[in-house]
């Protein structure tokens, strides 16, 4: 069964004290691409995170964000204490030499490199980081896929929808073509023989059978009809398979709609060009929703 790309996955959970809530946001794009985010003291997860993504979600694009609630400011970050100290003492001086005297703003202090920097976790503590980050991650993802089931099963049934519309139209058109060869000999006959008339002569029937035999080989389009069949069979085999499908199915609605083309430049008769434009509205409804397909 084919799945959207689409899809939303939240899973919170706690570890001594702290909040940790993981959540997924999955959107259309042709290949896998991931965008991470995580606080500072899980950095180290990013590689690992993305790898869990990449195995089950595939394709789309993936926003991953990771936030922590009732963090204490020592475990997320330290203040070198040397480094703030040292620069305090270079202020004062030079205060002191220029015999001027300033109040000082601490929280600029805090932003220069080196005085306030990430804690990153030791190795217990990052051991049970990691578990808690990748349960969690499991549990988003899990929420995603079940909503791209959900939404893969809307779409599958509107392009199963559109490809029995799709396969009616490409009967009705098999059925007229056999009538468009002795419809035009009729027509064709009818024409010359209006215009010979007055000078009371008469078409030769070997010039006839020649002229419908050139237009025969020019408007047959029973091979495209053939080829369209196939397609349209071959895109319903693939929504009803495992595994994923949006690929094959966008290359298969481009061959489908490739032939339709030739159906429509082929077509001599008013009837089968109104079914293939039918059909050709349907198939790009069909490459638009296939863009959505995983």
């Amino acid at each position: 069964m084919i799945r959207s790309m689409t899809g939303y996955g939240l899973a919170e959970g706690q570890l001594q004290d702290v909040i940790y809530t993981v959540e997924i946001r999955a959107l259309n794009n042709r290949y896998f691409k991931a965008s991470i985010k995580l606080p500072e003291m899980a950095a180290f997860l990013e590689a690992n995170v993305e790898k869990l993504l990449r195995e089950e979600l595939v394709r789309g694009t993936i926003n991953y964000v990771l936030r922590l609630k009732n963090a204490d400011v020592e475990v997320l970050f330290d203040i070198d204490q040397k480094v703030l100290g040292s620069i305090l003492k270079r202020l004062s001086n030079i205060m002191d030499s220029a015999n001027v005297h300033y109040p000082v703003d601490i929280t600029a202090l805090l932003s220069l490199p080196g005085v306030l920097a990430p804690v990153m976790p030791r190795n217990k503590q990052a051991e049970k980081i990691r578990q808690t980050v990748f349960a969690l991650t499991v549990e988003a993802m899990a929420n995603v896929k079940q909503m791209r089931v959900a939404e893969g099963a809307v779409l599958a049934d509107d392009l199963q929808k559109q490809c029995e519309q799709i396969h009616q139209n490409l009967e009705l058109i098999k059925a007229r073509s056999l009538n468009v060869l002795k419809d035009y000999r009729k027509k064709l006959r009818k024409r010359v023989d209006a215009l010979l008339a007055e000078a009371k002569l008469k078409l030769d029937e070997d010039t006839l059978a020649r002229e419908v035999a050139v237009f025969a080989e020019r408007s047959d389009i029973s091979e495209e009809i053939a080829r369209l069949g196939s397609h349209l069979q071959q895109f319903v085999d693939a929504c009803k398979g495992n595994g994923q499908a949006g690929r094959r199915l966008e290359f298969i609605s481009q061959e489908m709609l490739r032939e339709a083309n030739t159906l429509a430049s082929k077509a001599g008769d008013a009837e089968i060009a109104r079914s293939v434009l039918d059909m050709k509205c349907r198939i790009d409804r069909i490459k638009e929703q296939v863009q959505n397909i995983e």
